[in-house]
């Protein structure tokens, strides 16, 4: 066992990590309530608008195996501090984003910083924190997270009319980039002098795209991830379309990542009670299933519990996928490669749903035919929670 005695306290390393976590969703969740401004300012497409949100899910695949490189050089806590200042960078950049060019390369910078954080930060949980403190400390990351989200989607359009435009708006969520970004210093000062102090090797590992069961989780991640970063995408404009005002548009978005908040965080602790994760894969999926149905058949009748469950669903799907990245991996290093091909082709993927719905808009002329296409694609995460029982062969 290594020597933990350079580490920061427990709860200083546990405010590091939240004030970083919450930075992970807030570049995608706030730009959805007030996509439709950007839009009409701009003369951007609904496809071009749905790549804002597709930017940073893009790049969450494509750098997620070069974090660990980033990682192996400097030290996974180092490349974090640099990850959450690459957040901050980018968000403020966004203050100019009436140059189109600006506001796209202000959320690839954003995105970038994501993909390094998302990457690494569950990882370095397991390295820092005892192992009876793990699922705490994986809860408060998970809550963190969502909860950015929700803020972001909540309060965008308030943002908007207190500062005076949607730049400033989404500008000022670097705020909490810089906050991330000092709180999580006496992490990485703790974890360069216990690296010093425990030294080991990072050897680069292939991932294991020949492994059926490998290909298994990332297409369950896949279409999870489309399903997901579309919904963000579009539950809000949908209703802007509606007749809502931007202010309740953004508070229905809010109540889609908050009930994430309940099921992210009781779907994992049911694990430990259930064997068979087909069980509660399954459940998740179809409470999804129920929510992007009532979107596209009745988005008028329950427009808030239609989000809710969709949420519900979602939450926990998306936890219960990290909890497989375990499960199907017979060792940490396992885990570790296993996670990078998921996150690679998850998130590759994911990243054309928005855009890919953008278009489906712009080719229909209205929202039906894109909660249509999510409610018949959510059939497909179903069938593949059915596929993933418990005697799947492990990556080793």
């Amino acid at each position: 066992m290594t020597s933990r005695r350079h580490l920061p306290p427990l709860w200083l390393m546990a405010l590091g990590l939240v004030a970083v976590a919450v930075n992970l969703r807030t570049a995608m969740a706030s730009v959805p309530p007030v996509v439709q401004t950007i839009g009409a300012d701009l003369g951007l497409s609904n496809a071009a608008l749905g790549a804002l949100t597709t930017l940073p899910v893009l790049c969450m695949g494509v750098f997620a195996p070069l974090a660990q490189r980033v990682a192996a050089r400097i030290g996974a806590a180092g490349a974090i501090e640099v990850s959450v200042l690459c957040v901050a960078a980018g968000l403020a950049l966004r203050l100019g984003g009436g140059h189109v060019w600006l506001l796209y390369a202000a959320t690839f910078v954003a995105g970038v910083g994501i993909a390094i954080g998302g990457t690494l930060l569950p990882g370095l949980v397991k390295e820092l924190f005892p192992p009876e403190r793990a699922g705490l400390v994986t809860g408060l990351y998970m809550l963190a997270m969502m909860g950015g989200a929700g803020a972001a989607s909540a309060l965008s359009v308030p943002l908007q009319e207190r500062l005076g435009s949607w730049e400033a708006s989404l500008g000022s969520w670097s705020v909490l980039g810089v906050v991330g970004a000092v709180a999580w210093v006496p992490v990485w000062r703790g974890h360069t002098r216990h690296r010093a102090a425990n030294p080991h090797v990072v050897a680069p590992a292939r991932l294991p795209w020949g492994h059926l069961t490998a290909w298994l989780v990332a297409a369950y991640l896949a279409v999870q991830s489309v399903e997901f970063y579309s919904s963000l995408a579009w539950i809000a404009p949908t209703y802007r379309a509606r007749g809502w005002d931007p202010t309740h548009a953004g508070y229905l978005l809010s109540a889609f990542t908050a009930a994430q908040l309940v099921s992210g965080l009781l779907a994992p602790a049911l694990t430990d009670r259930v064997h068979d994760r087909r069980v509660l894969l399954v459940a998740s999926s179809v409470l999804g299933l129920f929510g992007q149905a009532g979107l596209w058949l009745a988005p008028g009748g329950a427009p808030w519990v239609w989000a809710a469950v969709l949420g519900l669903g979602q939450g926990a799907a998306f936890a219960l996928g990290l909890v497989l990245m375990v499960d199907y991996a017979a060792s940490p290093a396992a885990s570790s490669r296993l996670a990078g091909m998921a996150f690679l082709f998850s998130y590759g993927l994911a990243s054309l749903g928005p855009a890919t719905m953008g278009a489906i808009r712009d080719a229909t002329g209205g929202f039906d035919a894109v909660w249509m296409s999510l409610t018949l694609l959510m059939s497909a995460q179903v069938a593949l929670a059915f596929v993933l029982r418990p005697g799947l062969r492990k990556v080793d």
